[in-house]
């Protein structure tokens, strides 16, 4: 397998969204303190390092839903 290819059998709803998840990867993982290797390939990354980053983007994206489903009711 390539570096930087996934086998995650995952697809992404939107595909647009792509970049928009790419980006907050990189936002989430600075704000952790934690290094993203530069070649994309995450493989030597610490598991506990990735799952405080996917930890922390799903709650991220919790947020945002539930802010924008509270802002379609609130009208």
């Amino acid at each position: 397998m390539a570096q930087g290819q996934s086998r995650s059998s995952n697809q992404l709803v939107v595909p647009q969204a792509n970049a928009a998840l790419d980006q907050l990867k990189y936002e989430v993982a600075q704000e952790l303190g934690i290094q993203i290797p530069q070649d994309g390939y995450m493989g030597y990354m610490a598991t506990r390092d990735a799952g405080a980053i996917g930890g922390h983007i799903t709650r991220r994206l919790v947020q945002i839903a539930e802010q924008q489903l509270a802002g379609q009711f609130s009208r």
